[in-house]
This record gives C-alpha cells, sequence and structure tokens, in this order.
C-alpha cells in the first residue's frame, strides 16, 4: 500500500502536478478545492440592485469568455 503525501505541507503547484497524476484520488482532489486558487478574484456580495446587475454582467461575460461552461 502507498502511503499518501500530506496534502497539507504541498504547495498549490505541486498540489495539482499530484492530482494530474492521480486523478482517482479523491482526497487530494478536495485537498485542491479547499486549497482554492490564490489568484482568484474577489468579488463583494451584491448589495443593490446595481451591484446585482454589475454581478450579472460580470457572470455573462465569464461565461462567454469559458464557451458557457462553468
Amino acid at each position: 500500500m502507498m502511503t499518501k503525501p500530506d496534502f497539507n505541507k504541498m504547495s498549490r503547484q505541486e498540489l495539482r502536478a499530484y492530482v494530474l497524476a492521480h486523478r482517482d484520488d479523491d482526497e487530494a482532489i478536495e485537498a485542491l478545492i479547499r486549497m482554492g486558487n490564490p489568484n482568484s478574484p474577489i468579488y463583494p456580495f451584491p448589495q443593490t440592485d446595481e451591484d446585482l446587475k454589475a454581478m450579472e454582467e460580470i457572470l455573462k461575460r465569464k461565461l462567454g469568455s469559458s464557451g458557457g461552461a462553468v
């Protein structure tokens, strides 16, 4: 039986490489998801109707740029 690495001690890049090499390791995938992406933009929760419309526009742009995949 192979010993798994300590995912908490791995960098995001190391963990991502591990997940790509071990695509059936659900524990590693969950650790990568929990780690998140520090480069992702952070948007405030919409407080007004204008904020909500601005958020809709952001989502439309993102969906349009990714070919509709979420």
